[in-house]
């Protein structure tokens, strides 16, 4: 289906540096003749400069080329930080050379000017949606398909932007980044409204939250799923207390805030959550043994409850009691921890009123793309799980889980950790893994500027003593061997192909280059055939 798009407002320098002075952010026009000047839609990417933009200039590897090749492409003004910019103070100078006849908005923070004059720039697109943002160290993927799913059974077109994908109705794309910059946020929130559609469903990340991406983005709906340590880095959050202010910052700025009872740290999580106008809570009954150690005060009732919750040759099927009333769900995925996804995407349905018959039908034939894809073997000894399993918290939940349902099995791990980021990684999955599985292989995971050797290397010499371990660089040949040792096996196996899900892009250096998923190798290893669309 084709759509028209509707035109951008058209704005002065002058109108964003009112905008800015407004909130907080000094912003200056220069030169000062400049300020109508006017401007259609914003980039960050100058690869992607449209005729009429306002360009970014944002990063620590921002290079004057850059300027040059948006004004060429028809940039009509920049905006940049000021020679007092701790970040990078000669790069205003380096600008002016680069485009000297270009007018700039010289801001005192980029990243808070860009987040606060996009939503102006973009017509304010918010104003007509429902917006629910998802955040946890795990999950947030899987419930935010599991949502949408909910949502098209209900006859209701939902956009989403997530790890996974980005599809806003206009555009469609396998994601490079959780939650993108502001510009390009609020272009595919702009995109929804011109798709006709009224909802997103969007996964929010630590970084997003940190570095205002999301800044001034009301949401009706902030799912909190869980928090673990990940992402600590000297590039991401330095240590796991920066991370989870980080993540708590979501109650700010929210209608009603859903939050898993079954959660770590969760009396923290509560408090934050008082900052909502409304407070919903869940909780799986396979959790309340272990729901919440640290808690010293008792934890309030549930307002949505998973109990009798069992596996079925499908996937799961559980009871959900809703004020009282019980309404019975057959989900169809594996792994019992994704009833408390499921939950999640529940509550937030419901406070979209949806009704039980289609959250049922939803959840029935849920696919979420590379989540506990099962993949196996003709005679079923050796079953493949794809899976975008990627931090502490997801490894020990998902091998605890897997330990649980394929008892006497062997368990091979294929993984690897990317590079230039998240560094605790490198750890604490050889030791989680090792803590389980009878086999690992380490692997190619979007090594960015780092050697695949090195990463490799790392991640072999923080497996546990006696733990069987391979380096195979080449991530296909890493499967391939992966699944062959499994097929080897008299007691039979479960093959975890890990973090990459059915991904056919590879970070290497600056470019993304199309390799073949892991969900593809397993099943063409396997002689399984592609679900029917």
């Amino acid at each position: 289906m084709s759509h028209v798009i509707s035109p951008l407002p058209a704005l002065t320098l002058g109108e964003l540096a009112d905008i800015l002075s407004g909130q907080d952010v000094d912003a200056v026009v220069e030169p000062a003749d400049a300020r109508d000047v006017r401007l259609r839609g914003m980039s960050i990417d100058s690869r992607t400069v449209e005729p009429g933009n306002l360009f970014v200039c944002k990063g620590a590897a921002f290079r004057p080329a850059f300027l040059s090749s948006a004004v060429e492409l028809g940039a009509v003004a920049f905006m940049c930080e000021g020679a007092s910019s701790p970040a990078c103070p000669s790069l205003p100078a380096a600008l002016s050379q680069a485009a000297p006849d270009t007018p700039a908005l010289v801001v005192s923070n980029v990243r808070r000017a860009m987040a606060l004059v996009a939503p102006a720039i973009y017509d304010h697109p918010e104003r007509e949606l429902t917006i629910c943002g998802i955040t946890g160290t795990k999950g947030k993927s899987t419930v935010a398909y599991m949502l949408r799913s909910i949502m098209a059974a209900a006859g209701v077109d939902a956009s989403i932007l997530g790890s996974i994908e980005t599809d806003d109705g206009i555009q469609r794309f396998e994601s490079h980044n959780t939650t993108p910059e502001a510009p390009d946020l609020w272009r595919h929130l702009h995109n929804t409204v011109d798709a006709g559609r009224r909802h997103m469903i969007m996964e929010v990340s630590s970084q997003g939250l940190k570095y205002d991406r999301v800044l001034g983005l009301p949401l009706s709906i902030a799912c909190f799923l869980n928090i673990g340590r990940d992402h600590i880095s000297s590039v991401e959050h330095p240590t796991f207390e920066d991370y989870f202010a980080s993540k708590l910052r979501i109650f700010e700025q929210c209608d009603t805030a859903v939050v898993n009872l079954g959660c770590d740290h969760i009396e923290q999580v509560l408090a934050s959550a008082q900052s909502a106008r409304r407070l919903i809570t869940l909780r799986a009954s396979h959790d309340q043994a272990a729901a919440a150690p640290d808690a010293a005060a008792p934890l309030p009732t549930p307002d949505f409850l998973a109990e009798n919750i069992s596996s079925t040759a499908a996937g799961l099927s559980f009871d959900v009691v809703e004020q009282g009333g019980r309404h019975h769900v057959t989900l169809g995925m594996a792994g019992l921890f994704n009833v408390d996804n499921a939950l999640a995407a529940i509550a937030c349905a419901r406070l979209m009123s949806i009704s039980y018959p289609d959250i049922c039908a939803g959840l029935a034939h849920v696919r979420v793309p590379g989540r506990m894809e099962l993949v196996p073997s003709a005679d079923g000894r050796v079953l493949a799980i794809v899976d975008y399993a990627h931090n502490e918290l997801s490894f020990e939940t998902l091998f605890r889980s897997v330990t649980k349902e394929y008892p006497g099995r062997r368990i091979i791990a294929v993984f690897g950790a990317p590079g230039g980021k998240a560094q605790e990684r490198r750890r604490v999955l050889p030791e989680t893994a090792g803590n389980y599985a009878d086999l690992i292989i380490y692997t190619e995971e979007d090594p960015a500027h780092e050697r695949v050797e090195d990463i490799c290397a790392e991640l072999a010499s923080n497996t546990p003593e006696g733990v069987a371990h391979l380096e195979i660089y080449d991530r296909e040949q890493a499967v391939r061997r992966a699944i062959d040792e499994g097929l080897a096996a008299p007691e039979g196996a479960v093959v975890l192909l890990l973090a990459k899900g059915d991904e056919t892009r590879q970070h290497r250096g600056d470019d993304y280059p199309e390799v073949k998923s892991d969900l593809a190798i397993a099943r063409e290893v396997l002689g399984a055939s592609s679900p029917q669309a």
